[in-house]
């Protein structure tokens, strides 16, 4: 069944055409993401759906009765309720049913009244839709929808106006989704959302059983809820019937057919005008001239465009400085905040490190709830914080460059251009014009005030700017957000290929598991080290909470014995528990990290011997120093091996 019809859509904002000739439909059911850059009127199209904007051209057609809920990426509350008198507040439909079945009750009580065959059908359907609704259990939805999202109990009867933005966008969300409508249009439902909370609104979405469309940058997200994927395009739909990644290799396929279309056609064009010219004015002159008729209308109507590729990030990111094999070093450290002498108040501790390490090029994920404290820890590590306890420890010659989730370390009253100039003095306004329109900034873009742009755009400029810095060891506080997905991608690549070594905080786990080779996550207060990407840290952490026995092995007694050979059995494969694999790989990255360090001493105690011949104190001390602290390390990682190997 249809619910919702779209036809010929089309809007402009001023002069600026956004879309035209959008047409698609969504039957019950569905689950439907739309995509495209940033700019390309997503949100636009959604707030049209819901009534909220008119389209200039087109019309959308909704089937009969159909409620619609709508999440807007900017959440504002009207009234100062609590979250409580909010969540009950999106429940209203269910109040008016129970309303309408107790103005029926004194109807049903009499059995001899007229109409109490009508009243009593009336009051079936009504309960009907209230049970469905989940009438009889509000309070236990309520709870359940906001524990999913992260609130605690003690939360519920607070007021909005007292929460965050975030909270205020997981709170809309939760009132969104209990409002129970036939359509659901999110826009972004993923920002603010910690990786529990994600999860939990993956499984909701996919077990619910009403319509949704869905804008998201998320593509794990994507992939898991979503089956048909809209992609506005240079002003155009493309539709496709598939989540994310099988998308992109149906749109693969599709600009592949449609170039080879295009040059078919332009080699059809060259051809036929060749063969005008050269017979115009001879004895073929009839059929030259028949030629160039048809020819005039297939230029008229049926000319194949060329697939347009879309303006893509072109980052950058290298260094020259070398680090030693130890990075950063953690052990027996604490961060938090210290306590008030004046109000007698005691520290509050946040999180606790025990040995862990960062060797060059590795590339370490950063994992918690919202509130867990990763970004103390990357403050603190960077010295803008003091440890409550402990020091971390940067390797020899280590730099950090630092990307900060809210844009810190912008200015917003300069321009964006007067933004790299401040960290590269010497750069120069054709250089730096230059860079930023590899960032996508051309024109007058590059005089615009960092304060008045977008999130995307200040994230673009903070990313131009981190491409100027000279560290080999990148710090990045969420740096996928407000990126769309072709940035997101460009900066996976240039990631990738990053000569240095990365410690990042993200909720992006698709960006994570194309990334990390090593995952830090933030467990009770504790920080624990998992080998691997987002996927591998899954497995273990599943593979942990439902303690999977080992298999036993199989005794001589209970073997079969052995058939001819035309009989034998195909052997089967070896079973190995994840905590199993784990240890395989981690005892396969000691062994790497050990020969490294080995190849590290051998370096520096050959610098060492120079040293000495030629006298040079300072050189023959700093070597020193390195040598000892690799050999320590080193005495560590054998230590770690022996014990994981026995």
């Amino acid at each position: 069944m249809t619910l919702l019809s779209v036809g010929n859509l089309g809007k402009y904002y001023g002069a600026e055409q956004i879309f035209q000739d959008l047409s698609f439909q969504v039957a019950r059911g569905d689950k439907v993401a739309l995509v495209g850059v940033n700019g390309a009127g997503k949100s636009t199209l959604l707030k049209i759906i819901a009534g909220l904007e008119t389209p200039d051209s087109g019309q959308v057609a909704a089937a009969r009765g159909l409620r619609v809920a709508y999440l807007a990426q900017e959440v504002r509350f009207q009234g100062d309720r609590t979250l409580w008198e909010e969540m009950e507040a999106a429940l209203s439909n269910l109040a008016d049913l129970q309303a309408q079945m107790l103005a029926l009750e004194p109807v049903i009580a009499a059995t001899d009244a007229p109409g109490w065959a009508e009243a009593m059908d009336a009051y079936g359907e009504l309960s009907a839709r209230f049970e469905h609704g989940g009438g009889y259990e509000i309070e236990p939805r309520i709870k359940r929808t906001l524990q999913g999202l992260g609130f605690h109990e003690a939360q519920h009867h607070q007021r909005l106006s007292q929460f965050s933005g975030g909270q205020k966008t997981r709170a809309a969300l939760a009132a969104t989704l209990l409002s129970d409508p036939d359509l659901l249009l999110l826009d972004e439902p993923t920002n603010h959302l910690d990786m529990q909370a994600l999860e939990w609104l993956e499984q909701f979405l996919r077990n619910w059983d009403g319509t949704l469309i869905v804008i998201s940058h998320d593509r794990y997200f994507l992939d898991r809820v979503t089956k048909r994927t809209l992609e506005i395009d240079a002003g155009r739909l493309e539709e496709y019937p598939a989540a994310y990644n099988k998308y992109l290799e149906l749109k693969a396929e599709r600009m592949e057919r449609r170039l080879k279309e295009f040059q078919a056609q332009q080699d059809y064009i060259a051809k036929t005008e060749d063969f005008i010219r050269r017979y115009k004015a001879g004895q073929r002159a009839r059929e030259a001239k028949g030629r160039e008729k048809r020819l005039d209308r297939l230029k008229r109507d049926s000319l194949v465009q060329r697939p347009k590729d879309q303006a893509k990030l072109r980052l950058f990111l290298d260094t020259q400085l070398r680090s030693g094999e130890l990075v950063l070093a953690l052990d027996k450290l604490v961060i938090g905040y210290p306590g008030d002498r004046t109000s007698d108040s005691d520290p509050r501790v946040l999180l606790r490190v025990d040995d862990v390490a960062i060797h060059r090029g590795d590339r370490v994920a950063l994992l918690g709830p919202n509130g867990s404290g990763k970004t103390t820890l990357l403050r603190t590590i960077l010295n803008e914080l003091k440890p409550l306890q402990g020091h971390p420890r940067l390797g020899h010659q280590v730099h950090p460059g630092y990307y900060a989730q809210g844009h810190d370390v912008l200015d917003w009253n300069a321009t964006v251009i007067e933004e790299l100039t401040r960290v590269r003095p010497n750069l120069g306004e054709p250089a730096a014009r230059n860079l930023l329109g590899r960032f996508l900034f051309s024109g007058d873009d590059v005089f615009k005030r960092v304060g008045d742009l977008s999130g995307g755009e200040r994230s673009r400029v903070a990313l131009a700017q981190l491409t100027l810095l000279p560290g080999n060891l990148l710090i990045l506080d969420e740096p996928t957000n407000h990126l769309d997905i072709g940035a997101r991608e460009a900066l996976e690549g240039v990631l990738k290929e990053y000569p240095g070594s990365i410690l990042f905080v993200s909720h992006d786990r698709y960006f994570i598991d194309a990334l990390a080779d090593k995952i830090w996550f933030v467990d009770q207060g504790r920080v624990r080290e998992y080998i691997g990407g987002y996927t591998d840290f899954v497995t273990n952490r599943e593979a942990e909470a439902a303690r999977v026995p080992q298999e036993p092995e199989a005794r001589e007694a209970d073997l079969p014995k052995a058939l001819p050979t035309s009989q034998a059995p195909r052997p089967e494969p070896v079973r190995q528990s994840p905590e199993e694999r784990q240890r395989k790989r981690r005892l396969a990255l000691l062994e790497q990290e050990v020969a490294l360090l080995e190849q590290e001493l051998g370096r520096l105690k050959a610098e060492l011997e120079a040293a000495s011949a030629t006298q040079n104190i300072k050189q023959i001390t700093d070597l020193g120093t390195q040598y000892a602290e690799l050999e320590t390390l080193l005495a560590a990682k054998y230590a770690q091996w022996e014990q994981l190997a026995a």
